[in-house]
């Protein structure tokens, strides 16, 4: 910008010189300074004495130093840009091969930055996906790690470690977007979880049969929910405030019992004596047939691959998983450590 005033005002000078001092036509004075600004060995416009020639050796110096100072920050910008670019370019690709035990969010809707903020909140590693530029910076701006590209495609999904990945969560605009990414991320990691978002309860039913193992309908989940702090408001607050919010008291959480890991498999919960060593309240487990056991009593057996839902303190939670092994599965997320 600095360069290009500076020739603006250059041929300014130069033109009024050739009008004033030579008194040449308006025509003939920016028609000279053009052509020496330009230095490209027109004859002269009309004849000069000293005074003008010397002039004139003037503005060609001055025209030879804006025109090279403008060439040169232009070069400087391009080839600039072009490193910074693949220099980018070489980060974001280490990044991503970096990432391991991961979630992936595919869109950076509404209901994608909610899921991050929720991540972040739960300390996660996790990497979004979006095919809109302004998305992506808007994610990585919120200090997200983030990608640019189309997440039905496989191309896309093997850029971000869908292999490595245990959790997607499709949350694009579209029903039909979202299954294309839940049939991508099966087949390309079948062990992944994959959590989809439907708009109507016909692809609800059709993500559950592509192979999403959760889907969730916000009409429905909201209406649920308004119905509920209708009827139970303290209920819900009290739901709400373990599973949200960072100044909370009380967590939920869940851990998956593995024989080589967990002591307590095939023992009786009154036997474990979890409550009493930890303090956490076993609130239900899920058998590893999908069979859920509300309110376990103390004669219940603890069985190889039950997911214990767990509620107490976050020290609580935090010894709990101490006493039971630490989690490596690729289904569910390790609980906090700290």
């Amino acid at each position: 910008m600095a360069g290009a005033l500076a020739l603006v005002i250059v041929f300014l000078i130069g033109t009024f010189w050739y009008w004033l001092v030579e008194g040449w036509s308006w025509e003939d004075a920016a028609y000279m300074t053009v052509i020496t600004l330009a230095t490209v060995g027109y004859g002269e416009t009309n004849p000069l004495g000293s005074r003008g020639r010397l002039f004139t050796i003037a503005l060609i110096l001055m025209g030879v130093v804006n025109i090279g100072y403008i060439v040169n920050r232009f070069t400087e910008a391009i080839i600039e840009g072009y490193f910074q670019e693949g220099i980018r370019l070489r980060q974001q690709r280490r990044l991503m091969e970096s990432l391991s035990g991961h979630y992936i969010i595919c869109g950076f809707s509404r209901t994608g930055r909610q899921i991050a903020k929720e991540f972040r909140a739960e300390a996660v590693s996790f990497v979004v996906i979006d095919a809109e530029f302004e998305s992506v910076q808007k994610a990585e701006s919120q200090g997200y790690t983030a990608y640019q590209g189309d997440a039905t495609l496989d191309e896309t999904l093997l850029k971000v470690g869908i292999e490595r990945a245990i959790c997607i969560v499709a949350a694009l605009p579209s029903d039909a977007e979202n299954l294309y990414t839940v049939l991508s991320a099966k087949t390309l990691n079948s062990n992944i979880r994959a959590i989809a978002r439907a708009s109507t309860e016909e692809a609800l039913q059709k993500l559950q049969r592509g192979g999403a193992d959760a889907v969730i309908s916000p009409y429905i989940t909201g209406g649920k929910r308004m119905a509920a702090a209708a009827l139970r408001p303290q209920v819900l607050d009290f739901v709400d405030g373990m599973l949200s919010g960072t100044d909370r008291q009380l967590y939920m959480e869940e851990f998956l019992l593995e024989p080589a890991l967990c002591p307590f498999v095939g023992q009786s919960l009154q036997k474990a004596k979890l409550r009493s060593q930890t303090g956490a309240l076993v609130l239900a487990i899920r058998r590893c047939d999908g069979n859920l056991i509300g309110g376990p009593t103390g004669d219940t057996v603890l069985m190889s691959g039950d997911t214990l839902i767990c509620m107490g303190t976050a020290e609580q939670l935090r010894s709990l998983n101490q006493i039971l092994g630490p989690i490596n599965s690729q289904q569910l997320r390790r609980p906090k450590q700290s």
